[in-house]
Parts: C-alpha cells; sequence; structure tokens
C-alpha cells in the first residue's frame, strides 16, 4: 500500500498559456494497494461525479505505468480522498493522474524516473503545464520538443507569498473552454504575450512581487474565456488595480491572485468575491501558501 499527497495547480499564470504551472498548498491524497479485489472509494470533492470502474483516471496511469515496467499487478484498490475542487481550473485531474502514475511505479519497484512518469501523464493529459508542477512543485516552465522530449525548469515560489483563488460555484470543463479560443491570433498578441512571460519567470525567481503585478497579463485566452465566466474581467481589472497579479486559472473559472501577506490576501479575497457577486457569481475564497515540493509519499 502506498499513499501519496499531490498538489493542486494553477496553470499559464497569465501569459504563460499551456507552458506555466505553479503548485499550491491544497491537496488530493490516493491510497493504491494492490489487491485482488478491485474497488475505487471516493471522499470530498467529486465524490459523486468521479468515475468508480476501470474509466477512472487514476487507475488508467496506474495501468500506463504497469504496462511500462511489465509489472503483472493482480489487481487494485483505490481509496480517492479528495480536497481540489473538480473543473474549476486547479489541476484536479492533473493531481490524479500524477497520483496514480507514481502510486503504481512505487508498487512496481520504483523502476521508472520522474521525468519518465512526466512523459507518460503528459502524453495522457495532453501538455505538462499542471502536470509538472504536481510532480516537482514550484513554479514550472515546460516544453514539448520537436523529438517529443519533455524540458522542464523550476523555479522555487516565494514561500511567504499568499496565493488567493476565488472559486466560483460552477464547473467548467476544460474542453469547453478551449472551444471558446480561436485557430488564429494576431501577430501583435503573440508578441504581447511572448514580451511578458519571460519577465514573469524572472519575477518569480527573483521574488519581485511588483514586477509581476505590472506584467501578468495575457491576449491569448483570457479575453476569449471571460464570457464563460462572468464577472471575470472586472475582478481581473479591480485587482490589478490594487497593483497586484491576478490571472484566470488554468481553464478557470477560478481566478488567482498574489499577495504579500495575510491581511492583504483576506483583503483581496473579498474583493475578488464582493465583485464575482455583483455579477450573481458565489465563490469561495481561500488562501493558500506556495508548494514547493510536488507529489510525495506520506
Amino acid at each position: 500500500m502506498v499513499t501519496l499527497r499531490v498538489p493542486a495547480t494553477s496553470a499559464n499564470v497569465g501569459p504563460g498559456f499551456d507552458a506555466v504551472g505553479l503548485a499550491l498548498d491544497l491537496y488530493n491524497y490516493v491510497t493504491i494497494t494492490e489487491s485482488e479485489k478491485f474497488a475505487i472509494n471516493i471522499s470530498g470533492e467529486g465524490a459523486q461525479d468521479i468515475e468508480l470502474g476501470t474509466d477512472n483516471i487514476v487507475y488508467k496511469a496506474a495501468q500506463r505505468v504497469f504496462d511500462e515496467t511489465g509489472f503483472k499487478c493482480k489487481g487494485l484498490n483505490i481509496k480517492l480522498e479528495n480536497h481540489i475542487p473538480v473543473a474549476r481550473g486547479l489541476g484536479s485531474s492533473a493531481a490524479a493522474l500524477v497520483g496514480g502514475v507514481m502510486g503504481a511505479n512505487i508498487l512496481s519497484g520504483s523502476q521508472l524516473t520522474k521525468q519518465k512518469l512526466l512523459e507518460i501523464v503528459t502524453d495522457i493529459e495532453g501538455h505538462p503545464d499542471n502536470v509538472a508542477p504536481a510532480l516537482f512543485g514550484g513554479l514550472v516552465t515546460s516544453t514539448i520538443l520537436d523529438t517529443g522530449d519533455i524540458v522542464w525548469r523550476k523555479v522555487e515560489l516565494d514561500r511567504d507569498w499568499k496565493f488567493v483563488v476565488a472559486i466560483p460555484d460552477f464547473t467548467l470543463s476544460t474542453k469547453l473552454s478551449r472551444e471558446a479560443l480561436p485557430e488564429q491570433i494576431p501577430f501583435t498578441d503573440a508578441v504581447y504575450n511572448i514580451s511578458r512571460v519571460g519577465l514573469v519567470v524572472l519575477a518569480f525567481q527573483n521574488r519581485d512581487l511588483r514586477l509581476l503585478g505590472q506584467i501578468m497579463e495575457d491576449c491569448l485566452h483570457q479575453p476569449y474565456r471571460s464570457a464563460l465566466v462572468p464577472g471575470m474581467t472586472e475582478v481581473l481589472k479591480k485587482v490589478k488595480q490594487q497593483g497586484r497579479p491576478v490571472a484566470l486559472s488554468g481553464a478557470g473559472p477560478t481566478v488567482l491572485a498574489i499577495a504579500d501577506f495575510d491581511k492583504e490576501a483576506r483583503e483581496i479575497g473579498k474583493l475578488m468575491a464582493d465583485t464575482f457577486a455583483e455579477h450573481q457569481v458565489n465563490c469561495l475564497i481561500q488562501v493558500l501558501d506556495p508548494n514547493n515540493t510536488g507529489a510525495e509519499v506520506i
């Protein structure tokens, strides 16, 4: 038996579309036991909606590892304790996949490196922006080379920063959110994002919250997704007016902001909640610490 703790993640971080993600102090717990009697038990977030059969993504991720290693598993008993909201832009599926591959790898004798596990979950998920920080923690920038190799680098997050998430009380599937994006973008919009994403990474590296508040903006996905998240545009505008970084978290509908200390974080959270309420959207506010460790055995 092995139990893992896998962090929530926030992808894109403004202009880093499909390339940048960070890990947060909010977790799903995945317990995998080799057993002749197959069972999946789920508690917490999404417990009523998640597949309990062999189509469960934790089970499918585990089987990919067993196929890779040749390990003959007699059967699995999987227990999921979920605290990451499902389909809200906080990497719930990435956490499930990472928990599945890491648990299966340990059961099969830890034959695969974390790099190989990253390749497996990226192949399932389609891109590494959520799964990389779920595995490694911190702020991770990643890309898939023409050879198919995944290259990534990690920046440690400032432990004193507070990450404020406003989680609306409705779900938004990644598929629907991606369908809102155009097939082509203006050249100027591409330049807009490219000129900012490097500075975003440097701002995290240098722990420069003021710079981050100036440049964590986007033209590639947030404007097109705004119609799917009532009040999002106004929330982004009001937090930015406070000089603080703010962005849509992943595919949404959650919005992420960053503050210097607890009192400021609570004030920003109230501002976000009040602004969403003006658009008839109820939301849960959570103030989270960063996670620099990634998924780990407990």
